[in-house]
């Protein structure tokens, strides 16, 4: 029984030890992805039905939404940390709803860019148009994934599984939910000065 017990605590260990690296390792894989993406893009703008055309001013919204998700994060975390349990749940719903209003300026935006006659493909669909579409949409499927890593989050917050000394969990959800927000703050400036 004893060694079981050991042997468990080894095992939880070596978990705790390899999460965080294996979270670092798929970042950067997504950080390629985008890299490839942009390069994509800097180059295609040298073709000659290249078109520029102004953001559509819900990516400006959601980025604003998307900054305060990252803070009202942050400050969940901290007072998770401070044993103030109430006031951590409260701001981790925040971020999950700051993160739904997120996705849904973003589809506010794709139809503003619709309704201006800007489609991402089709006879009426630019290279530009397909690339700022393609490049937020997928970014969009991401920060999608990071939505359900704060519903995990929220769940276990509820469940009581977080504790002052013990957040690997939150902060694995934390650390994505900021890397898809920094992800998101790139490309609206690389979108707004690259054009």
């Amino acid at each position: 029984m004893v060694q079981e017990q050991v042997l468990q605590n080894e095992y939880v260990a070596a978990k705790q030890k390899s999460a965080k690296p294996m979270l670092w390792i798929s970042m950067i894989s997504m950080v390629m992805f985008f890299a490839g993406l942009t390069s994509a893009y800097v180059i295609s703008m040298k073709r000659e039905d290249w078109v520029s055309f102004d953001l559509p001013n819900a990516f400006y919204i959601s980025t604003l939404l998307i900054v305060l998700s990252s803070v009202s994060l942050m400050l969940s975390q901290y007072f998770l940390k401070n044993d103030k349990r109430q006031m951590s749940l409260m701001l981790a719903v925040a971020t999950l709803l700051l993160g739904i209003g997120f996705v849904w300026q973003q589809y506010v935006g794709f139809n503003e860019l619709k309704s201006v006659g800007l489609f991402f493909t089709g006879p009426e669909s630019t290279v530009s148009t397909s690339f700022i579409i393609g490049i937020t949409f997928m970014h969009v499927l991401h920060l999608l994934a990071g939505i359900v890593v704060l519903f995990v989050v929220i769940y276990n917050h509820f469940k009581y599984k977080y504790k002052p000394n013990d957040l690997l969990g939150f902060e694995l959800g934390a650390i994505f939910w900021h890397f898809v927000d920094v992800l998101w703050i790139y490309l609206i400036l690389f979108f707004y000065f690259i054009r």
